[in-house]
């Protein structure tokens, strides 16, 4: 179709997760609780991290910047979903539109990594613990975390790339609460297959490809923690379930709104939601209540930041 048929789209409309009034003030009051909590566990962890010299180690440098890209994921859909939960007409300007994909998709890609990362320490900690220090150097660390960032931008950059060149007429509607690839290049008033197929790729495979790595990579610690029976062993299997149940609440609903062939608009917004809102607070829960070194510096944090407000 030729672009001076269409007219020039400013803004998108949101159809929202629900008309019912109930239901809307049970997802705010959830969405709300929620990030907050997200928010303020993940600032904890953060702060933590940071003032206590104990834990300037590999593992707690990946921690803090996990807790950082949390913060992000939750804050690229969570507020303004919120804002519009009892807004009549529930609307996103196009660049609002387009940095809200860029983003989503930079905090993804660096979130992705990272676990990558988290997972290769935790690999040598218990496979090769005496070249631990070693390996994951400090110098190492920042090398995992620049190319997290570098990967994240890339990933995003490429797919907005062809996406911000799209024309676009109406209808300009949403069915969704947040603006994302799949559902937004639908709207494009030309034949899409081919971006489709290439966001598909990029975003639907590599999320794919990266669970199956972790996975194996899993297994194959396992099977190495198997071969040992001492106390310390028994340690790791523990740390390493919490490593599993953050990959599984990260990637699931990655894998299935990419992947999936015939995903329901309700489904992912349910899904959009539990990852948005309920997985950076329950990452922030799981790295700290089955870590006994947080959990005291926490303490320590905690009462110090009270001991200064009586002072003041």
């Amino acid at each position: 179709m030729d672009g001076a048929n269409h007219s020039m789209v400013s803004e998108f409309v949101f159809l929202g997760l629900t008309n019912s009034w109930e239901i809307q003030l049970i997802l705010f009051l959830f969405s709300s609780v929620f990030y907050v909590a997200s928010m303020l566990g993940n600032s904890l962890t953060l702060l933590t991290v940071i003032s206590d010299h104990r834990l300037h180690s590999p593992m707690y440098f990946l921690l803090a910047n996990l807790s950082f890209i949390d913060m992000g994921v939750s804050s690229v859909i969570s507020p303004k979903m919120i804002y519009d939960l009892f807004r009549k007409h529930k609307v996103i300007s196009f660049s609002g539109c387009i940095a809200q994909i860029f983003f989503i998709h930079v905090v993804g890609g660096v979130e992705m990594v990272l676990l990558v990362a988290m997972t290769f320490g935790r690999y040598v900690t218990i496979c090769k613990p005496l070249h631990y220090l070693t390996v994951m150097s400090p110098k190492m660390c920042i090398l995992l975390l620049v190319a997290a960032w570098i990967i994240g931008l890339v990933h995003s950059l490429v797919q907005l790339v062809f996406v911000v060149k799209l024309p676009f007429c109406s209808p300009n509607v949403l069915d969704s609460f947040y603006c994302d690839l799949p559902r937004f290049i639908k709207l494009a008033c030309t034949d899409t297959y081919r971006l489709e197929f290439m966001v598909t790729a990029n975003s639907g495979f590599i999320s794919l490809g990266s669970f199956f790595i972790l996975i194996i990579s899993y297994i194959f610690i396992l099977i190495t923690v198997r071969k040992h029976s001492s106390g310390s062993s028994s340690k790791a299997l523990s740390t390493l379930s919490t490593h599993v149940m953050v990959v599984v609440l990260f990637f699931g609903p990655c894998i299935f709104v990419y992947m999936w062939p015939h995903s329901t608009s309700h489904l992912d917004n349910f899904l959009a939601v539990f990852d948005a809102v309920l997985t950076p607070f329950l990452n922030s829960i799981i790295y700290t209540l089955k870590n006994k070194e947080m959990k005291v510096a926490m303490r320590k944090v905690c009462s110090q930041f009270f001991i200064c407000r009586r002072i003041s």
